[in-house]
């Protein structure tokens, strides 16, 4: 039965498309794998489309940047942006700016990302990237490496929105130390200026003591 099926089956196929069973389905299959092929890459792409705009839509906006003051370098590195629900913060010469907008950049991952948290001054006047140069620290850079740095402080002046400054440390010199130790040692000495000695009086009076004696 079943070779009778076939039999009919590769008669109609010669008769209507003029073509061996062989070429026919060789023919067949070729189609029906660019139709999977074409199908396929138009639909990813709509698929991906429509993901991107589902991820688009349940994004959040950012919220607005919090004023932090002053604060010192070791708080600054709390906003590197390994904590989502922190900004993501940035130094220029002391100059604290919120670049949470762009996250892509100087977020975890990105190609900026060991500058957050930091005063980065140093290397991006430097356009370095490595750990020594990541300070705020500018002395000693040249005039082409000083002009970087400020084109890298207006562009930051006029995109992101500044939210504090680095707390700078007050160092107390040795000085300071010396004069109040000599303050002391005047004060010390100056009972001995002002009179004489409670050793000198008590002579004084001896001898006194002794005249009286001789003359009774």
């Amino acid at each position: 039965m079943a070779l009778e099926l076939w039999e009919t089956l590769k008669e109609a196929i010669t008769a209507y498309t003029g073509l061996s069973p062989a070429a026919f389905f060789t023919l067949l299959a070729l189609l029906w794998a660019i139709y999977y092929v074409v199908t396929g890459l138009f639909g990813s792409s709509d698929h991906h489309y429509q993901r991107a705009r589902a991820m688009e839509e349940q994004m959040e906006p950012l919220p607005p940047p919090v004023q932090l003051g002053e604060i010192s370098e070791e708080e600054l590195k709390q906003y590197d942006g390994s904590d989502s629900k922190k900004p993501l913060l940035m130094a220029i010469k002391g100059q604290i700016y919120d670049v949470s907008q762009s996250r892509m950049f100087y977020g975890p991952g990105g190609p900026y990302a060991l500058f957050a948290g930091k005063d980065a001054s140093r290397a991006l006047a430097k356009m370095s990237f490595e750990e020594k140069d990541l300070t705020g620290d500018i002395s000693g850079l040249g005039p082409f490496e000083l002009d970087a740095l400020r084109d890298w402080e207006y562009k930051f002046m006029s995109k992101y929105v500044k939210v504090g400054t680095i707390k700078k440390n007050v160092l107390v010199t040795e000085g300071d130390g010396s004069g109040e130790g000599s303050g002391a040692t005047e004060s010390d000495a100056k009972p001995a200026e002002d009179g004489p000695s409670q050793s000198a009086v008590t002579g004084t009076e001896e001898k006194s003591s002794a005249s009286d004696a001789k003359e009774e």
